[in-house]
């Protein structure tokens, strides 16, 4: 019997293949709710509470609560998480969250609460008048030394204006250090007065010319 057409003789047909088709990817496990996680921050295990502290920067509206946590967190390892998602988030609500801690007698608070700040130099803006009037001294103090790190380009004026006005003199020293720093020409004047407003205190008239140096004035 001769050969099919298109088949050599000797050789069996080949049967195709269908393709085989790829695995599905396994499915994502699912992502757990506001609730759970809310809960999750209150448990006993350090982990589980920084697994949802990390969970929460996908929740805006958890910043308030985030904010609340940090001041009662024992772990120092899940304060810096939630800091770190305070920073993913960062809003007007987080701002607002964070700046009570500033009156923390906790130091590491207060300094993880300006850190914290320094990274939202844009949501921070509208607070910073009311904080450098605040009556509380150390807040003042506080503010000012935020704002010698914070990268927003009126940061030296809000220095200069404490200089030029600011009635307590650890207040003024605080900003004369900062503008040290990341002063510019418009704080040469309120450095050169300052020693005038403060004629008793030696020492802040040898801090203002060495920042004014520092800045290139004469």
């Amino acid at each position: 019997m001769p050969p099919k057409p298109g088949l050599e003789p000797g050789n069996a047909a080949v049967a195709l293949k269908k393709p085989t088709p790829a695995p599905k990817a396994d499915a994502a496990p699912p992502k757990a709710d506001l609730a759970v996680l809310t809960a999750a921050l209150a448990a006993p295990e350090s982990g589980e509470r920084r697994r949802a502290a990390r969970e929460l920067g996908a929740f805006p509206e958890a910043g308030p609560l985030l904010c609340a946590h940090l001041a009662a967190e024992p772990a120092a390892s899940v304060r810096a998480v939630i800091l770190t998602t305070l920073i993913r988030i960062k809003s007007p609500a987080v701002v607002e969250g964070l700046l009570p801690l500033l009156r923390s007698e906790d130091s590491a608070l207060r300094n993880a609460a300006i850190e914290a700040l320094q990274e939202m130099s844009a949501e921070v803006e509208p607070y910073v008048g009311d904080l450098l009037a605040d009556p509380d001294s150390d807040v003042r103090i506080l503010t000012v030394n935020m704002l010698s790190q914070l990268p927003h380009p009126k940061a030296p004026d809000w220095l200069a204006e404490v200089v030029a006005r600011d009635a307590h003199i650890n207040v003024c020293a605080a900003a004369v250090d900062g503008l040290a720093e990341i002063g510019n020409e418009r704080a040469v004047a309120p450095l050169q007065a300052l020693a005038a407003r403060f004629p008793d205190v030696p020492f802040i008239r040898f801090a203002a010319a060495a920042a004014i140096r520092r800045i290139g004035g004469s």
